[in-house]
């Protein structure tokens, strides 16, 4: 039995979101190059985790996982970039920010974790 990690988690589970955010834009808004970054930026938080926990080292596990932070952070710009531009509404923006936000915790907490052992 596989056991639960709760960053692997909540990644994948954002990705999924992301993937419908970018179907949404392309379909219902023809908005196709922001749409592009958030996609690109927002499914690799996830596909970075699961590299770090496949990391051959602990040093590649905390590189893997400084990417998916940065990734993160990108993703958070594109969000917010999205709604100013009105591409996505408040309530959009606010519910995938506070989503990122969380990632962006869960994945600063381990990296202060492994900097401090």
């Amino acid at each position: 039995m596989k056991k639960e990690n709760v960053i692997q988690d909540k990644s994948y589970a954002f990705a999924v979101r992301i993937v419908k955010v970018y179907q949404y834009l392309c379909t219902e808004k023809k908005e196709f190059v922001l749409s592009k970054q958030l996609v690109r930026s927002g499914t690799s938080i996830g596909a970075n985790i699961e590299e770090a926990l496949g990391g051959q080292s602990r040093k590649d596990f905390f590189a893997k996982l400084t990417i998916s932070y940065k990734e993160a952070r990108e993703t958070h710009y594109w969000i917010r970039l999205l709604n100013d531009t009105g591409y996505i509404n408040k309530e959009q923006s606010i519910s995938l920010l506070n989503d990122i936000d969380e990632l962006l915790k869960i994945i600063g907490s381990i990296q202060r974790t492994i900097r401090n052992s």
